[in-house]
């Protein structure tokens, strides 16, 4: 599938240099827009309607600073990476989606490209963390961003704000990162077997005048009708479903690493390790703890508030002061 992205600061002539997808969106997408009660659906027509102008700056500084790091190292540009989840879902899955695809609204971006970031996030302890703290559409998890990522405890030294290349000699980092680099290879050697598909290069026209050449993903093609049916069945909501012992093996690993920790073996039971049983059931329990607290808190400033002054009152609650409570 292809999208007609003009960006969210292109104008209409600008956007018709590009003659032929202009033309399609100006025959396809400007008749219904026309019809939008909202202004700026029908005025800015040839645009996404809510586009997301933060997290195409935050790929794009990646793109950047990435493209930077590969020229230092005498290397091609071969493109970015960033990680995603699903909004909602069964399982807490994440994925790197390769830098040219435009992500739909339903998916939420992680503007990182490292493995070690991405264990982070795919690890026991991250999905105990958002299951607790994000809501839910029916019986399904859905991930909220603000109550998820944003107070999730990253390791010391290895937090989203760090740069990656910052902590590449840091052993925590580099386990991490083998062991989440090693998940992900199984997983695409379970979606995209070699006997089921080939991967072609995808063949793009020449970019516009003064424009550097565009790249895009390459394509998986089923090498036989057969495979093709078989092929739909492999999504990751199945595998996760299923869930193997080569998958659960590798989570295992990979909390290990995160919890750095040396993988103990199974159990008798063909349990997982038992320490990483102790440190997800302590981690359970400590976030029970805080969310119990904080019901506390917020009905004790409730009682507090019904009979003392406002809060908003108090010298160094007040805003915009920025005056200390000392003063």
């Amino acid at each position: 599938m292809w999208i007609v992205d003009f960006g969210w600061t292109m104008s209409q002539s600008e956007a018709a240099l590009y003659e032929a997808p202009f033309q399609h969106v100006l025959e396809n997408v400007k008749p219904e827009r026309d019809g939008n009660r909202r202004a700026a659906y029908r005025d800015n027509w040839w645009r996404h309607v809510e586009p997301r102008p933060a997290m195409s700056t935050a790929l794009n500084a990646l793109q950047s600073h990435r493209g930077r790091t590969r020229a230092a190292q005498g290397e091609g540009d071969d493109g970015i990476r960033y990680a995603a989840t699903p909004t909602v879902a069964k399982h807490r899955i994440f994925a790197w989606i390769d830098g040219a695809v435009c992500p739909d609204h339903q998916l939420i971006v992680i503007a990182r490209d490292d493995d070690t970031t991405f264990g982070i996030l795919h690890s026991r302890f991250h999905e105990a963390w958002s299951l607790r703290l994000g809501t839910s559409l029916e019986d399904r998890p859905r991930y909220t961003p603000t109550t998820t990522f944003e107070t999730f405890p990253f390791p010391e030294g290895l937090t989203p704000n760090i740069a990656a290349a910052n902590y590449g000699d840091d052993p925590r980092a580099q386990r991490i990162a083998a062991a989440a680099k090693r998940l992900d290879d199984l997983r695409r050697a379970w979606l995209n077997p070699t006997d089921l598909v080939d991967i072609v290069p995808e063949v793009t026209p020449t970019a516009a005048l003064g424009e550097a050449p565009r790249r895009y993903p390459d394509r998986i093609v089923p090498k036989t009708v057969e495979a093709a049916v078989k092929l739909k069945e492999r999504t990751l909501t199945n595998l996760y479903n299923q869930r193997p012992r080569w998958l659960a093996d590798a989570h295992e690993a990979l909390d290990c690493a995160v919890a750095a920790q040396p993988r103990t073996g199974e159990g008798a039971g063909g349990g997982k390790s038992s320490s990483i049983h102790l440190i997800s059931a302590l981690f359970t329990t400590c976030r029970i703890l805080h969310i119990y607290a904080l019901i506390a808190l917020t009905v004790g400033l409730r009682s507090f508030r019904s009979s003392h002054a406002p809060l908003a009152s108090w010298p160094c609650l007040s805003r915009p002061s920025t005056r200390p409570c000392a003063a």
